[in-house]
């Protein structure tokens, strides 16, 4: 099962690709698609469009997984960021792929066994699970995503798991306690 995870956003759209084989997490790909500042919105989404277009295409995942929607304090950012998240959907919708949305709290959690871990965190804990260092902050985020949706079971994924103890925290202890004894 091939798996694809979005961090979508005018300014910076991370995207994530994991399979799972043999009960293990394997990396694909990762990136991150920044289209220049001085575009216009409009051109800005186009290229977001064709390029996450070029990425499906080029991967043919069979589930993909988005974060919810993260409502900050300026409008205007909320807005470009519901832009990149419709373009988003769009492409993944056309190319027949269900999409769950996850809330932040609950990938945080999953990757990290901490609802609000930090960007860091997040990045330290993808690189032990999947053995890789992720391009950007952004694509390591698209990864956690990923993982979270794998993790959860894709047909399952409800708030209430977020305080529910899984076997990727036992991954994640044993991950760390290698670290340790290196």
């Amino acid at each position: 099962m091939r798996i694809i995870g979005l961090d979508p956003g005018l300014r910076h759209t991370g995207w994530g690709i994991i399979e799972l084989k043999n009960n293990r997490l394997i990396h694909i790909d990762d990136g991150r698609i920044s289209p220049h500042p001085s575009l216009y919105d409009g051109d800005r989404l186009l290229i977001i469009r064709n390029e996450l277009k070029e990425i499906v295409e080029e991967y043919d995942p069979n589930i993909s997984a988005i974060e919810q929607i993260f409502v900050g304090s300026g409008m205007g950012s909320s807005l470009k960021l519901g832009m990149a998240r419709g373009i988003s959907f769009l492409v993944l919708a056309e190319a027949g792929l269900k999409i769950k949305e996850l809330p932040p709290k609950l990938v945080k959690k999953t990757v990290t066994g901490y609802g609000s871990a930090s960007k860091l965190q997040i990045k330290e804990m993808v690189k032990k699970l999947l053995g890789i260092e992720p391009q950007n902050e952004d694509s390591s985020d698209a990864l956690a995503i990923a993982i979270s949706a794998q993790h959860i079971g894709y047909n399952n994924i409800t708030p209430n798991l977020i305080n529910k103890k899984s076997g990727l925290d036992l991954a994640i202890a044993k991950a760390l306690l290698k670290e340790k004894n290196v």
